[in-house]
């Protein structure tokens, strides 16, 4: 199959309405002046498969009767029909022109008009107005356009992820690029086609042998006649025919959202012609907002950042805008130099950026998929390639392969809350199915693959061996609970005996759901949750000692003998990418408020923390990196501004709420609620609060003070963040001393709900 060939098929087609054309003209006794024959659409750009309708206009300029029109157009047509499906309209210059404004589907096809027979004149005057029409309407044209596109996509689906799909109608498919063109012509943004030729022709490729081994005109391309055209068209198998027309597809569809992007969110004077550029406001290292798009700040040598295309995807994905393509051509082009290639194993920073895209929801999808289409992430992940488009020939699955762990992890990001290392649980959802691909059993495979991937990202050992588990046994909540008697004690036994403890079982159970909820209703269902939730509980009361809170630091004898001397001592030690602070301080209410304030006002993002008082002095070990453009900072520089908000904390609360205010205006994506849990009888003479929220500017701050607003003291904090969530453990106690009982905890946890609302 090939160009050449529709070209020639279009051209027989021409030269035999051609010979009609004339022999209509002879009998009708008039003059071929103010007579043509126009094709359209398809075959207007000489696209022709095999059972494509002959789509034409019959142009004149009135000279007929009513019946002499008639009799004009049947004679012409009449031959026709026995051999060829034609669609045809009769019209003049200006009836084409108001069908045209009337119906988007005219103005379209008219876009690809030209002359078969008869009058050239009339033709190029309809073609110009045609053209004429749609730039300078385009404004209204195109929102109607987006419109047409969604209620198509609607019906007829994703072609990527059909099973079954319809290579023209469904989203990605060839009308896809045809509206893609269109908008090209309309001059109202600019639409790189040549990124989709290979798509292009790779589904008309489909689309006409489709046509020719069913015998018929249809654009479905079932089961039956995959193996088929995939024969035809020399692929191994109908798996590998299918993986180049879902990568063909998505193609197609990450340049139309590119091209809407353009459209509607760049602003704009008069329709089509950008205003000067507008201001760029820094948002990470490196990294920029303009035009609602993340940008790579202009100079900057990406060989000496070599993290930035994940703090860009990060921060893109957390903001829930675009990355600019001019941004993703310079990391494709460095890359590709191997000016931006990461270490081994992974920067933390790296990794974190990496939880952060994923643990994005429904942004990360577009993002993820433009690091496919712009073949970066294979760079950092080179095991996603041979996942790209895998097909699942499974009716219980949508999707291929890859888009199924994307849509995994999706669904696994609305339940972060529910578990207390939410970095291995994203982590776990997008790599889940890493085995899929060959003959071996996937869970196995996986189980194998994934081990040395988590190490080179830099998870530490315990962690990989947790994710192996996670991997290796990700259906096994879901095959227990439904083919297993739950009141058995061997089948609670059979899941002790592969899961080692409480926080990797909530972690199954969470990849159990996310899994199960990308599947689709095929293979998820209120059902099969509740089995899955019943086996889940019965294992967690069969479980002995384990426990998922974070325990209290230790004080090293050096910090117990500076402790003691009850003085402010600040030490600072810079890392690669922040700074590790020491902070021995006179232990006061509200200490930990007050300095996670002095850090923030100080543009400094906290990553972790660890703190525990001694008898009237407070131990604090901080890691912190600064926010872009920020200033360097110094040991004296903290100590003064500690000391100051010792004396008045008013400046301080004054610049963080103005910076919260930024923030809550600032582009947001859907996060999960706070999740926010007392726990009265896991230590001694002290309540544990935990608090597991989405990161944000202040969050330390509003929590700690929250602790103060409320009458009780903070003994030991543990602080944590992974990625984009913060898990924070505090371990507080009464003014007096002791736990907290009952209803003062409740009082607490609702107090701290409403501040983090």
């Amino acid at each position: 199959m090939s160009t050449r060939e529709r070209r020639e098929r279009s051209n027989e087609s021409d030269r035999f309405l051609l010979s009609l054309f004339n022999a209509a003209v002879e009998k009708s006794g008039k003059s071929a002046k103010g007579l043509a024959i126009a094709a359209v659409g398809g075959y207007g750009r000489g696209e022709l498969s095999p059972g494509s309708d002959l789509d034409i206009v019959i142009l004149h300029h009135g000279q007929f009767s009513h019946d002499g029109l008639n009799e004009f157009v049947n004679s012409l047509l009449y031959p026709l029909w026995d051999s060829k499906s034609v669609d045809h309209s009769v019209r003049t210059r200006s009836e084409t022109r108001d069908a045209a404004e009337r119906d988007i589907k005219v103005a379209l096809g008219l876009l690809d008009i030209r002359l078969v027979a008869g009058d050239s004149d009339l033709v190029d005057v309809v073609q110009n107005d045609s053209l004429e029409n749609w730039r300078k309407n385009a404004r209204h044209r195109l929102p109607e356009l987006k419109k047409s596109l969604t209620e198509r996509h609607n019906r007829a689906g994703e072609l990527a992820y059909l099973l079954e799909p319809d290579v023209k109608e469904a989203r990605g498919g060839l009308r896809d690029i045809n509206a893609l063109r269109a908008i090209a012509i309309s001059g109202s943004a600019h639409v790189p086609l040549e990124r989709i030729s290979w798509a292009e022709s790779k589904l008309n490729d489909v689309r006409e042998t489709l046509h020719q081994s069913s015998g018929r005109k249809k654009d479905r391309l079932l089961f039956q006649e995959q193996d088929a055209v995939a024969l035809e068209l020399k692929y191994a198998d109908a798996d590998a025919l299918m993986s180049d027309v879902a990568q063909a597809a998505r193609s197609v569809d990450y340049l139309m959202e590119f091209t809407w992007h353009q459209i509607e969110h760049k602003a704009q004077e008069g329709f089509g012609r950008l205003i000067r550029k507008q201001r760029s406001e820094p948002v990470a290292k490196n990294l920029s907002v303009a035009q609602k798009e993340i940008t790579i700040d202009p100079l900057v040598d990406i060989s000496k950042d070599p993290i930035l295309g994940l703090r860009a995807a990060a921060t893109a994905a957390q903001l829930g805008l675009p990355i600019s393509l001019d941004s993703y051509s310079l990391l494709s082009t460095a890359l590709k130099d191997g000016k931006a290639v990461l270490p081994n194993p992974w920067p933390r920073e790296a990794r974190e950026y990496l939880i952060s895209l994923i643990g994005a929801g429904e942004s990360m999808v577009s993002i993820f998929e433009a690091l496919d289409q712009e073949e970066i992430i294979f760079h950092w992940l080179p095991e996603w390639r041979p996942l790209r488009s895998l097909p699942q020939r499974n009716a219980l699955h949508r999707h291929t392969v890859d888009r199924h762990m994307v849509e995994t992890a999706v669904h696994a990001a609305a339940l972060t809350r529910k578990v207390h290392r939410p970095d291995l649980l994203l982590f776990a959802a997008l790599f889940h199915d890493i085995g899929k691909g060959e003959q071996e059993d996937h869970s196995i495979r996986g189980e194998r693959l994934i081990a040395p991937l988590a190490i080179r990202i830099g998870f530490p050992l315990q962690d990989v061996e947790t994710i192996k588990i996670l991997v290796k046994h990700h259906l096994l909540l879901s095959a227990t609970a439904t083919r297993r008697d739950l009141d058995d004690p061997a089948t609670i036994q059979s899941i002790l005996s592969v899961i080692p403890d409480l926080s990797t079982l909530e972690l199954l159970h969470a990849l159990s759901i996310a899994d199960g909820e990308a599947t689709g209703s095929a293979g998820w269902s209120d059902w099969k949750a509740t089995l899955v939730s019943d086996l889940v509980s019965r294992v967690k009361k069969a479980m002995i000692g384990s426990n998922t809170i974070a325990k209290q630091p230790e004080i090293s004898p050096a910090q117990l003998k500076t402790a003691e001397a009850g003085i402010l001592q600040v030490n600072l030690e810079k890392r690669e990418n922040g700074y590790s602070i020491e902070i021995i301080s006179p232990d006061k209410p509200g200490l930990l408020s007050l300095v996670a304030g002095v850090l923030n006002t100080s543009r400094l993002d906290v990553r972790s923390a660890r703190t525990k008082s001694h008898g009237p002095s407070a131990v604090m070990k901080w890691i912190v990196t600064p926010e872009p453009h920020a200033p360097e900072i110094s040991a004296e520089f903290l100590r003064s501004e500690i000391e100051n908000a010792f004396q008045d904390a008013a400046h301080i609360e004054s610049k963080l709420a103005a910076k919260a205010a930024a923030y809550s205006s600032a582009p947001a994506i859907p996060v999960p609620d706070p999740v926010i849990e007392i726990f009265n009888d896991e230590a001694t003479e002290a309540t544990i609060i935990e608090v597991r929220s989405h990161d944000r500017p202040g969050l330390l701050f509003r929590i700690g003070a929250g602790i103060t607003q409320s009458k009780i003291d903070i003994r030991s904090a543990i602080v944590t963040t992974l990625g984009a969530e913060a898990i924070d453990t505090l371990y507080v106690t009464e003014l007096a001393g002791g736990a907290l009982s009952a209803q003062r905890s409740e009082e607490v946890a609702s107090h701290l709900r409403q501040l983090l609302k």
